[in-house]
């Protein structure tokens, strides 16, 4: 399941909630990413480090390309609006898409942004599972 991989990668390996999102999505759906493809991710993390568009959020939308892109995102018609669609089930499910206004909502302090990452998760799931992906 999703949320243990996302518990296991966040708490235990100590990845940010970009890493952690797109490492539990690879195992989960197998997509087979190298270890490079999380070094990209890696500087989402905490909304770009300062405060901007959640980095769970794009780890998500990076794993929904990977998953729907045959060669490059303007020759796969249907991309921009799976994105938007993403993106409209993660803010219905967190209630926003900015780190800084979700870590006011979500962040603890034992666990960090957690909450969030497993919300994303969440919201990733359901994108798919309502998507027929």
């Amino acid at each position: 399941m999703l949320r243990d991989r996302v518990r296991d990668y966040y708490l235990l390996k100590d990845n940010n909630c970009a890493e952690t999102a797109l490492h539990a999505i690879d195992d989960e759906y197998r997509l087979n990413l190298s270890e490079e493809s999380f070094k990209l991710i890696g500087g989402f993390g905490g909304g770009m480090g300062c405060g901007k568009a959640c980095g769970a959020l794009c780890a998500c939308v990076a794993a929904l390309g990977e998953m729907t892109i045959e060669e490059r995102a303007h020759a796969t018609p249907e991309f921009k609006e799976r994105c938007a669609a993403l993106v409209e089930k993660f803010t219905e499910k967190l209630g926003d898409t900015e780190c800084c206004e979700l870590t006011k909502k979500y962040k603890k302090e034992d666990t960090r942004c957690l909450d969030t990452v497993l919300l994303a998760a969440d919201a990733f799931e359901e994108f798919l599972k309502e998507k027929n992906a």
